[in-house]
């Protein structure tokens, strides 16, 4: 079985973000970065189906500048078989560019499985994974907490509202979202980080994949940081005149009742 994982390397988490000058993303100095993630648990699945059904290829795709290869490393060292990289070094805030360019890369590969985190840590659009199925012409599940494979279908189990889940069977092959928390996420021995350095990495140059980078559906004018405002407004006279001035705010203004 051949499974393609497509990750991203976002900001630490905790790290201390500034508006760039451009105002059109963040500054990107003096950041540290880390895989995404949601993403993590997509390559625990993929590793955990490789070793279940006895061998295979874990293919790691991702977009992203240079500093993008410390993730791909990373994923490398915990089991993933080789990489590949496209080398793009603007970000790309816009869903249906970005499942445009994983769908490229992927149609040569031909794998039986295709994952994806759930959501990106930094944008949180939750639409790649749906939308590169839908270019790709496969079918999907989102949400995804188990996966079992067997005679080229897809057993699933998915996460729902308020605690329910559902059972679903899809053909192989298909694309998936992965839910944070499907399973308990290993680490890099010291001999798998000595492996990962003797594994493919393909580099892609962005301009190869014949995409429009400038044909996107989404555009992004501005980032800023949410101004911190207090008012306060004094209601007088009776209790009930207060408590019906207060109805009317909270109904009209506040909009919580």
């Amino acid at each position: 079985m051949k499974i393609v994982l497509c990750m991203k390397q976002v900001p630490l988490k905790d790290s201390q973000v500034k508006i760039a000058a451009n105002g059109c993303w963040i500054d990107e100095q003096n950041l540290n970065f880390e895989i995404n993630e949601s993403d993590h648990y997509g390559l625990e699945a993929a590793l955990r189906l490789k070793e279940k059904q006895g061998g295979g290829e874990v293919v790691l795709l991702t977009i992203g500048p240079a500093r993008a290869k410390q993730a791909l490393s990373q994923a490398l060292a915990k089991g993933a078989d080789r990489a590949i990289h496209i080398v793009h070094d603007q970000p790309i805030m816009d869903p249906f560019l970005t499942a445009q360019l994983l769908a490229a890369a992927i149609k040569p590969e031909s794998p039986d499985l295709i994952l994806t985190g759930l959501q990106s840590d930094d944008g949180g659009f939750g639409q790649t994974g749906v939308v590169l199925a839908e270019l790709l012409g496969l079918p999907h599940a989102t949400l995804v907490m188990e996966i079992n494979a067997e005679n080229g279908k897809l057993k699933l189990k998915r996460e729902l509202e308020s605690g329910w889940f559902q059972y679903i069977e899809l053909p192989m092959p298909a694309v998936l979202t992965i839910q944070s928390g499907l399973a308990q996420i290993r680490y890099a021995t010291i001999k798998g980080i000595m492996e990962a350095k003797k594994k493919p990495l393909k580099e892609v140059p962005v301009s190869s994949l014949g995409v429009d980078l400038a044909a996107g559906h989404m555009k992004l004018h501005k980032m800023y940081v949410p101004v911190k405002s207090k008012k306060t407004q004094m209601l007088t006279g009776d209790a009930k005149s207060v408590a019906k001035q207060l109805a009317e705010k909270l109904k009209n203004e506040a909009k919580v009742i």
